[in-house]
This record gives C-alpha cells, structure tokens and sequence, in this order.
C-alpha cells in the first residue's frame, strides 16, 4: 500500500469515526453509564454513603412555607416585544410561587415601540428602558438591580407552565448547584401543512442527552428559553457570548455544578421553516464559536476528566463535524479516484445519499427528506457562523426570528 492512500485512509477512518461518535456514539455511552450509575441518597438520608451524582431536585425546598422559599427576580430580556410581552408578564405573574418573593423585570434592549408600557401595564416590577446593547448587556442591567437570591431568565416568547418556577428553583437546594435549566417544547407556528422545520425531532435528542450528562455531572449546554443562577454565582460575559453555551461550562469551572431539570417546562414557538431554522442557526454559530476559540471552553482547567470529555464529545466535535466531513468526503473521493476498492465506492455513496436527500426536501415535502434537509442546513450552519464572525465580527445585538411571535 502506497503512503498515499495508507494516509487518504486514516483521514477518512478517524474523520468518520469521530462524526459517528459525537452524532451516536456518545448518546449511546451517556445511556449506559446513566442506566449502570447507582442513585444517590437524598441529602439528609441516615445511614448511607453518597454513591455519586443523582438528578436536580425538581420541587420546592424541603419544610417550605411561602416565606422560607428564596426569592426570585425573573428576567425578561426583549427588544421590540410589544405583541408578547404582556402575555408574558401575565404568564411569569400567574405561576405558582409566592408573590411576594417574586420580581418580574423586564428589561427593554433598545426598543422602539410599546414593549415598556405593556410591561408596566400587565404588572412587571421593574422595567429598564436601555440604549440597544445587546441580550447580554440587557440582561447584566436587570441582575445588578435584582433583589432574588434566585435570577432567572426566559425569553419574551417563551410561556412556562405554573410549577416550572417552583420546579426549577428546588434544584438549589443542592448546595453544590450553581445553574439549572429547564425544558422546552417547541410548538409549531403554522400548521402542519405549512410548516417545514424539523428542530422538534433534533431537540427531543439533544434533551434525552442533556438529561443524561446532568445525571453524571454536568451539562454542557442551556437554553435561553427558561434557566436561573444563583445570583452570586452569575458571571458576567462577552456581550456577544450567548449564556445558553458559556453560563453551564463557566460555572463548572468554578466549582458548581449544571443541571437540567426537565419537570421545568415552557413552551415556545419554533421557526416555521427550514431556511428560517438555518439562518437562526447561522447567527446563533457566529456566537457560539467565539466562546469555543476565545471564550475558555477548550482549557481544560476547572473541569473533572469525565466532564471535559462530555464537552470533546457533543460540544467541539458536534462543531466540528462539517469539516470532519469534508475531510471524509474529499479523501473518500480520492480514494475512489486512485482505485482503493470497491468499499470506499460504497462509502462514498453513502456519504453522497444524505446531500442528495437534502437537495431533495426542498422540492418534496415527506418527513424523511425533510429531516435529511434539516440536518444538511445544520451542518452547514457552523461554517458559515464561522465565516460571518471571522470576516465582520458578531454584533452583540439580536432580532427575533421570524414566525415565532
């Protein structure tokens, strides 16, 4: 065998194994050490060692009353919200925590029309009225002026069910808990002839993983829809670095830990389209990647061996993975080219079939070209997020996505 090809082949063997192990791989590894991993003891429980890390307490501290329970400030970052954010007032004022330990803020990034008065007007506590700085900014204003020991955040459009504070906040009776996320379900904007998105079945994935991760230690991942921190362990950063991707791993890295807390629900809308998911995408990559190359999250400092393989495994190689595969694609297509057998003309087929299917659902709307396409977009979304961040940076300021008002 030629040094040529014996090279072409170990790029195409490890570049495939890698995409396989960050798209199946680790999901199927998560499930079994979660399904071998012995519960641990409720704290307090008399006459048993701690076994190991056990699920965030999803409820209210233990012997609560409504004035032993910990404040809360809710936070509402929203620019330009005028046709949400009453409902959503109204949505954070109705749950079932008590009132007098809860401040709503919201907290108005730039905007130019209503969103303040309806907020004051549905009931908020407090409402900021800023210059346009961006989600992040909005929301460091809203957490210098809460009074919770609790702040959390949600989005304008985002609807929690009446337990999910309560829910969420019992996670902090872990002493050791500095970041809980909760779980979203997605709702389609349009019906479902209309609609093309295929992000529910990706989500419902990435949350069985999530719950997992957070079952052994931590979670490498949030979302912006329904999550809280301890106020003294908040961490102000980059006004461009999204919290969904920098708060969970920051955190850790100090000592806390990250939990998802899936009994937490808030329903949001999705994008109604594909294209509409995939400029989403784009945007939210062009955020993501300054946290990945300059934001920390490739030190290895702070994290435990276990929890810094779960950020190899679903955070830089998930990334990774278009150019993992144009690695694969192009050796594979050498390899055809040189004649290295019939194995490798299989295998280029196979990685052809995915590319086509996705070309494909843009003509026939049937769910599995449809998904075919979604992923393809996804792929290409990380490479394209990249190219928007390194050739004219990532403006800190944002623009709801259209469909989900």
């Amino acid at each position: 065998m030629s040094p040529v090809r014996m090279a072409l082949e170990i790029v195409f063997w490890v570049s495939i194994a890698l995409i396989a192990w960050t798209q199946v791989g680790y999901g199927i590894a998560l499930a079994l050490l979660a399904g071998v991993q012995a519960p641990a003891p409720r704290a307090g429980e008399p006459g048993r060692e701690r076994a190991g890390r056990r699920p965030a307490r999803a409820g209210a501290f233990p012997n609560e009353t409504d004035m032993t329970q910990p404040t809360v400030s809710l936070i509402v970052a929203a620019h330009d919200e005028e046709a949400v954010i009453a409902e959503k007032v109204e949505n954070a004022l109705a749950l079932d925590y008590p009132r007098e330990r809860l401040q709503v803020i919201v907290t108005c990034d730039g905007c130019t029309d209503e969103t303040a008065a309806r907020a004051r007007d549905a009931g908020a506590d407090l409402v900021l009225e800023l210059p346009r700085g961006g989600k992040i900014a909005a929301q460091d204003a809203a957490v210098e002026r809460a009074s919770g020991e609790i702040v959390a955040f949600s989005d304008a459009n985002a609807l929690w069910e009446p337990d999910a504070l309560k829910r969420l906040v019992g996670a902090f009776e872990e002493p050791d808990v500095g970041y809980a996320c909760g779980q979203v379900c997605f709702v389609q904007a349009l019906d479902g002839a209309r609609a093309t998105n295929q992000e529910g079945a990706y989500w419902r994935y990435e949350m069985a993983l999530r719950e997992r991760e957070s079952r052994l230690s931590s979670v490498t991942a949030g979302n912006g829809a329904i999550y809280a921190t301890r106020k003294d362990t908040y961490i102000v950063v980059d006004p461009i670095m999204g919290h969904d991707l920098s708060l969970p791993f920051k955190i850790v890295k100090r000592g806390r830990r990250a939990v998802y807390v899936p009994s937490a629900m808030a329903r949001e809308k999705m994008v109604p389209s594909i294209e509409g998911e995939f400029e989403r995408k784009r945007r939210m990559m062009s955020h993501t990647w300054p946290i990945v190359l300059r934001g920390g999250m490739l030190s290895p400092k702070g994290y435990t061996l276990g929890y810094a393989l779960m950020m190899l495994s679903h955070r830089v190689l998930r990334y990774s993975t278009p150019f993992l595969y144009a690695a694969s694609l192009a050796a594979n297509v050498t390899l055809v080219a040189i004649g290295a057998g019939t194995l490798y003309t299989v295998t280029l087929a196979l990685q052809i079939a995915p590319l086509a299917a996705g070309g494909l659902g843009g003509l026939v709307r049937v769910r599995p070209l449809l998904i075919a396409r979604y992923y393809v977009f996804t792929m290409v979304s990380p490479v394209l997020g990249l190219y928007d961040w390194l050739r004219h940076g990532t403006p800190a300021s944002w623009e709801a996505a259209e469909g989900t008002r």
